[in-house]
């Protein structure tokens, strides 16, 4: 049961729903019904959980290169490959069939999409083969707040399309701070994250590139979405945090100075969306 719970990624499951209920908050200019987030977290984590599974299966010959994954429940051989795959689909097929009952069509669709692009554009093409994966490959990841909006609203519109830019542009120095860390892993394993491919200086002058257009994007969501003083205030304190995080890892990218600024962009992601949150309710 261990290896099958490992096999979802847990982790990044939690950060995924991070974004999806503030955003439904938003949505709803309000709180909204409890059993709607209920259903929408549930069927959020069956597709993510889904898509991390299929991409454990994909991956398992480089997750035994790499230090990192090396203890991922398919190169341990907790199970064969062939039930992993069978879970993963099971998973996609609840998930779609669970957000059409309790949620709505549009956002079931917008799960499932999420999952085929990771899966197919990001881990079966891009990962391998372009320094741009994770970059084009935060599309997945960024799609879980048009899903809280959908689920509200069974539409979109122009305030979660502001955030998923965020979450899009908040992905790359996220993960190139991580694969600063971890650069000779994926070299090991042939991945060409940038890191592994350019400078150190280049990742890092890149890093900032995507920081100043995500802190700008923050900015630009206050007046899209009608929000107030309290996110607006919390966008910019946490984004000039950001920076300076940023700039540390310009100013000297060692893996002490990645490792810091990966830790807080978890942080302020989850702060973020607090404060979207905070500031919807009062």
């Amino acid at each position: 049961m261990a290896g099958y719970v490992a096999l979802t990624k847990p982790r990044i499951i939690e950060l995924l729903l991070v974004t999806t209920v503030p955003t439904m908050f938003v949505a709803e200019q309000g709180v909204p019904g409890v059993w709607l987030m209920v259903a929408t977290v549930l069927g959020g984590t069956f597709a993510a959980g889904g898509a991390n599974a299929i991409n454990m299966v994909v991956d398992r010959d480089i997750d035994a290169l790499m230090e990192r994954t090396k203890d991922r429940p398919l190169v341990t051989g907790v199970m064969t490959a062939r039930n992993a795959l069978v879970f993963a689909v099971a998973l996609e097929l609840v998930a779609f069939a669970w957000l059409v009952a309790f949620v709505n069509l549009l956002s079931a669709v917008l799960a499932v999409s999420a999952t085929l692009f990771y899966v197919f554009v990001y881990t079966l093409w891009l990962k391998r083969t372009s320094t741009q994966n994770i970059v084009i490959g935060g599309v997945a990841g960024a799609a879980p707040v048009l899903i809280g909006w959908s689920a509200v609203t069974n539409s979109l519109d122009w305030a979660p399309v502001v955030l998923f830019l965020v979450i899009f542009y908040w992905t790359p120095p996220h993960f190139w701070a991580l694969a600063i860390k971890y650069r000779d892993d994926y070299a090991k394993a042939d991945v060409p994250m940038l890191p592994v491919v350019a400078s150190l200086e280049t990742t890092a002058r890149r890093i900032i590139l995507y920081t100043v257009v995500l802190v700008a994007l923050t900015v630009v969501f206050a007046p899209v979405a009608d929000m107030g003083a309290i996110y607006l205030a919390s966008a910019l304190i946490l984004g000039a945090v950001f920076g300076a995080f940023a700039l540390a890892v310009r100013r000297d990218p060692s893996e002490r100075n990645a490792m810091r600024l990966f830790t807080y962009s978890i942080t302020y992601v989850t702060l973020l969306f607090g404060a979207i949150v905070v500031d919807v309710v009062v």
